[in-house]
C-alpha cells in the first residue's frame, strides 16, 4: 500500500507557525510590493481576518474564479484567504500587486499569495506534530508500506525539513498544486472516475470542486501503481475532496482549526477517517492486508 501524507498541518503544526507566516508576508508587502505603511497593514490584515471568521462559508481561497478551499478549512488557509481577500478588496493593495504580478500564471493576487507562501515556509523552521517522528519511523519499518510525503511547494523546502527528524531519506510528491483550479478542465476519456465531477455539494452553504488537473495527475500517477492508496491530511477541499471522488481512502486529522462541517463530511462517507491524532494511523493500517 501507499500512504500519502500531507506536509503542512499533518505532519508539521501548521496552527503555531501561522502567525510568524502572517508577519513575514506583512513584512514583505510592506517593503517591497506595496509599499504601505507596517502598521497599516497589520490593521488591514487583522479586520479582513475577523470579517472571513464571521462568516466563513462566504469567503475561500479562490483561483481563476472557483473555490480552491474555504478560509476555516486551515491555519495556513485562513491566512491565504485573508491575505488574498485584503489585496483584491483595497483598490491601492491591489493595484501595487498587478504592478508586481502583471505576467500571473494565474493573477495577480493569487500568484502573490504564493509567492509569499512559498518563500516565508521555506524561511520558516518546522514545527513538527510530536507524533510525526515515531508514525514515519513506523512506516518505514513495515515492509508492505511506502509512505509519500505530499506538498504543493517543491520537494526541496520539504525534503530539508525533514532532515532534521530521525528518519530515513522519504519519497515526496511535491508541486501537487492542489489549488490549481481550471474551468474548462475535464478528466482525461481513459483516466480516473470522479464521482460527482465536477462539483461535490457537501452541504447547503458549501461544494468542493473538482477541477484540479495537477492534482488529478498526481493521484492518477500514483493509482497506476495497482497498489491500494490513502491520503493523509487536515485539509478536506484542497487533498481530500478530490481523493474521495477518486475512490482513493482519506484520513482527515482533527486539529485545534478543523471545522466541524469537514468532520462531519469525512465521517460520513465510506471511504472517510477521522483522525484524532497521528498516533491512530497505525491501527487504521493494520487492518489492511500486508500491513
Amino acid at each position: 500500500m501507499i500512504v500519502i501524507l500531507d506536509f503542512d498541518g499533518t505532519l508539521t503544526a501548521e496552527e503555531e507557525q501561522a502567525r510568524p507566516l502572517s508577519r513575514l508576508s506583512l513584512d514583505t508587502l510592506a517593503k517591497e510590493i506595496i509599499g504601505a505603511p507596517r502598521e497599516q497593514l497589520q490593521r488591514d490584515y487583522d479586520r479582513t481576518r475577523a470579517r472571513l471568521l464571521a462568516n466563513p462559508s462566504r469567503y475561500c481561497w479562490e483561483v481563476n474564479g472557483l473555490v480552491a478551499t474555504y478560509c476555516d478549512e486551515g491555519a495556513f488557509i485562513l491566512n491565504t484567504s485573508t491575505m488574498q481577500t485584503m489585496l483584491r478588496d483595497i483598490r491601492p493593495y491591489a493595484e501595487a500587486v498587478a504592478r508586481r504580478f502583471g505576467d500571473a500564471e494565474y493573477d495577480p493576487v493569487v500568484d502573490c499569495t504564493n509567492y509569499l507562501f512559498h518563500r516565508h515556509t521555506a524561511e520558516l523552521a518546522p514545527r513538527f506534530r510530536p507524533e510525526a517522528c515515531d508514525l514515519l519511523q513506523w512506516l518505514q519499518s513495515r515492509p508492505g508500506i511506502t509512505p509519500l510525503v505530499l506538498t504543493n511547494s517543491l520537494g526541496d523546502k520539504v525534503a530539508r525539513h525533514l532532515q532534521t527528524l530521525d528518519v530515513e531519506p522519504l519519497s515526496i510528491l511535491g508541486d501537487t498544486r492542489q489549488y490549481d483550479m481550471q474551468p474548462d478542465w475535464r478528466p482525461e476519456p481513459d483516466g480516473h472516475e470522479i464521482a460527482g465531477f465536477p462539483v461535490w455539494q457537501v452541504s447547503r452553504e458549501r461544494h468542493i470542486d473538482l477541477r484540479r488537473p495537477a492534482y488529478y495527475r498526481a493521484l492518477v500517477a500514483t493509482l497506476g501503481t495497482d497498489r491500494e492508496v490513502m491520503v493523509v491530511a487536515d485539509t478536506l477541499s484542497l487533498p481530500g475532496g478530490l481523493a474521495l471522488a477518486m475512490g482513493v481512502r482519506f484520513g482527515l486529522l482533527s486539529t485545534s482549526y478543523t471545522p466541524d462541517w469537514c468532520r462531519q463530511v469525512v465521517e460520513g462517507h465510506p471511504l472517510g477517517t477521522v483522525l484524532n491524532s497521528l498516533a491512530d494511523l497505525p491501527e487504521l493500517l493494520r487492518a489492511w492486508p500486508d500491513a
